[in-house]
C-alpha cells in the first residue's frame, strides 16, 4: 500500500478510535460517579450551570477520557502507520488538545483542571501511546 495513504488511514483510525474511547469514558463517568442531584450534564447549558457544584471526583473521568483517548488514538495511529509514527502520534495529541482547548473555552471550569488537562492529558499521553506502540519507523 502507498505509505502516504497508509499514514492517512492510520491518522483517521487513530482519531476515531481515540474519540470512541474518549466518548465511552465521558458517558461512563456519570454512571460510576453520579453528578449532584437535579443537575443536567447532557447539555452545554446544564454543564455550564453545574460546574460550580462539582467536586474533584467529578473531574476524574473527564481527565481519564481525554488522557486515554489521546493515548489510544496515538497508539493505533503509530501502530498502523507506514512511517513517521512519532509525528502521527503527536498529530493525534494535538487534535485532541485542540478539542480540549475548545471545550475549556466553551465551558467554564476550574483552573486546576484546565491546567492539568492541557498539560498532562494530550501531548504527554500521545507520546506514551507512541512509545507503547513499539513502532519506531
Amino acid at each position: 500500500m502507498n505509505p502516504i495513504l497508509k499514514n492517512v488511514i492510520a491518522l483517521l483510525l487513530g482519531w476515531f478510535i481515540g474519540a470512541g474511547v474518549n466518548m465511552g469514558l465521558i458517558y461512563l463517568g456519570p454512571q460510576i460517579i453520579p453528578p449532584p442531584a437535579n443537575l443536567d450534564m447532557t447539555t452545554l447549558e446544564g454543564l455550564k450551570a453545574g460546574i460550580p457544584l462539582l467536586e474533584f471526583k467529578h473531574f476524574v473521568f473527564p481527565f481519564l477520557a481525554h488522557a486515554l483517548g489521546s493515548l489510544t488514538g496515538a497508539f493505533f495511529a503509530a501502530k498502523i502507520a507506514a512511517n513517521r509514527t512519532r509525528v502521527l502520534a503527536m498529530v493525534i495529541g494535538i487534535i485532541f488538545m485542540l478539542g480540549g482547548i475548545s471545550m475549556a473555552r466553551m465551558v467554564p471550569q476550574p483552573t486546576w483542571f484546565t491546567l492539568a488537562d492541557l498539560l498532562l492529558a494530550y501531548i504527554p499521553m500521545a507520546f506514551i501511546g507512541w512509545k507503547l506502540s513499539g513502532n519506531r519507523a
